[in-house]
């Protein structure tokens, strides 16, 4: 595992060992918890929850991006993050916050409460203003590939070679970001995202291929369909699966897992490290 710390508004996170993000989804619509965390003392006792069990960034959305979701308006998106984000903070001050979000107003407002990394599953391609405002803030950036639009990305994706082509997306984005001073860069290659299922499993195979890259690897696998649909389950039925998968991509060099299910995810590390530790 390579020695990699970001700065998070003065915080710095070293993930040469791995870590756990946990979600919250603060949405109506989201595949698996939708519309369940958006009284303020329940989405409260979920970040307490999930600090308790371990997690070391909480992960906040307020839009959907499962396959078929629209692109809701800024003011709803506003009105839908900001008042959780500003109680969040105040109530739990030390905790490394992510927005997730396109774009750049949400990012910026968000920022000024006090967030710390900025989750765009976009690639700063829904806003011409997300690269130059996360370097003007100067935090982290998770990057994400995606192909399409969330409402159209699961109409017949197709890839001539996956890795090939999701790896140049990459340099060409990095190149971007880094001339506009944006140094903490963390890659998602964005399972679910515009990829069939056999896609989906090439890509975690060779998720190790991505290190070429020389940047930390978040791995958002948690009760995606790649695993129910294949299992012919439901989403709620996933965890099993979820932590099989949060294992491969730490065996592939993942140093980030994006998770529902944050007790089960540190407990997956936790197995992974003994054994690494024992190898001869």
């Amino acid at each position: 595992m390579n020695n990699y710390n970001i700065n998070c508004q003065g915080t710095l996170l070293d993930l040469s060992t791995p870590k756990v993000m946990g979600i919250l989804n603060l949405t109506p619509d989201s595949f698996y918890d939708g519309g369940q965390y958006t009284q303020e003392a329940v989405i409260l006792k979920k970040v307490e929850q999930m600090l308790e069990e371990g997690a070391e960034i909480i992960d906040i959305g307020g839009m959907s991006s499962r396959p078929g979701a629209a692109i809701i308006s800024l003011e709803e998106e506003l009105k839908r993050v900001i008042p959780p984000l500003q109680k969040i903070k105040a109530t739990f001050p030390d905790t490394i916050l992510s927005i997730d979000t396109v774009r750049a107003k949400v990012a910026r407002e968000s920022v000024a409460i006090g967030v710390g990394i900025v989750n765009d599953i976009s690639a700063g391609q829904f806003d011409s203003e997300m690269f130059i405002t996360v370097g003007e803030l100067g935090i982290p950036y998770i990057l994400m590939h995606m192909q399409g639009r969330p409402e159209t990305m699961q109409t017949k994706p197709h890839y001539n070679n996956i890795i090939e082509e999701v790896v140049d997306f990459f340099i060409k984005k990095t190149q971007k970001l880094r001339a506009l001073q944006v140094n903490d860069i963390i890659l998602d290659v964005g399972f679910g995202f515009g990829k069939t299922l056999e896609h989906n499993y090439e890509l975690l195979n060779g998720l190790s291929q991505f290190r070429i890259l020389d940047l930390p690897i978040l791995a958002g696998l948690s009760r995606k369909s790649m695993i129910w649909k294949l299992l012919k389950v439901t989403p709620k039925e996933a965890l099993n699966g979820t932590s099989v998968l949060h294992f491969k991509a730490l065996e592939e060099g993942a140093s980030l897992l994006r998770v529902h299910d944050v007790k089960a995810a540190k407990e997956v590390i936790q197995l992974w490290g003994q054994l690494k530790k024992v190898k001869t």
